[in-house]
């Protein structure tokens, strides 16, 4: 199991996902939390043993996706290490101040996650590597949408105690923060087949993304290794179905 003990217990607590969500900051599902808002109150302190933790998702062929958890202090990083490498890539972030969760499509998360639950028959999908995950992808106009959001509700409510009947994130509430139909916002492929988005004027909603366009010379998105870290997920799950 990649997912740390403390955290895993975390994942079946409504108070970890208010936080992790954003709703205990007014965020898509704030309306729903009723009596646990008091219990959000009492955790303004964080405790002593609060600390990030990591969380390592293998996808096939010696590439992980990492995820990094700081919860008391509202902010989750997305990260990939290739199997020739010691280092981690930055895919994007979330937090409730300089934002940029976007990194990757739903067709992509969506194919991460089956190669996780290949891999490993304790996280299957759709299930906790989804419901972690999610935030940092988006839906556009070519996306099956309500497939989307009945896949990442499905994942929520795969780890929902039996018999709670209060708050827990929906995938609506999700959606809320991952809709860009409409925005304007324009995917490319350039020559060496890395996918790039770039938001035109007249939109109400900012995409904010470091895979924006490739500039010569630089490295601010690590294309070349995401396209790798696809073509080993897709193997993966290409294995497991055949």
């Amino acid at each position: 199991m990649a997912i740390p003990s403390a955290l895993r217990e975390s994942l079946h607590e409504p108070v970890f996902w208010a936080r992790y969500t954003f709703a205990h900051e007014d965020g898509p599902g704030a309306d729903r939390l009723g009596d646990i808002e008091d219990l959000l109150d009492d955790e303004d302190e964080p405790e002593a043993d609060d600390e990030a933790r990591d969380v390592e998702f293998a996808v096939g062929g010696g590439y992980r996706i990492l995820l990094t958890v700081e919860s008391q202090i509202d902010h989750y990083s997305l990260g990939m290490v290739a199997p020739d490498s010691a280092d981690t890539a930055e895919l994007g972030w979330d937090d409730l101040a300089h934002w940029h969760p976007y990194a990757l499509r739903w067709s992509e998360l969506d194919l991460i996650c089956r190669a996780i639950a290949a891999l490993d028959p304790q996280l299957p999908h759709p299930g906790a590597p989804l419901a972690l995950l999610c935030r940092f992808a988006a839906v556009f106009e070519d996306d099956d949408v309500d497939h989307a959001v009945t896949t990442v509700d499905a994942a929520y409510a795969s780890l929902r105690p039996q018999q709670w009947d209060g708050y827990w994130p929906r995938g609506t509430d999700w959606l809320d923060r991952a809709d860009f139909r409409g925005q304007n916002v324009v995917w490319q492929r350039d020559r060496a087949g890395n996918l790039w988005a770039r938001q035109e004027d007249d939109h109400e909603a900012d995409f904010y993304t470091t895979r924006v366009e490739p500039a010569a010379g630089t490295e601010h998105f690590p294309y070349a290794q995401l396209q790798a870290l696809l073509a080993a997920a897709a193997a993966t799950v290409k294995i497991s179905t055949t």
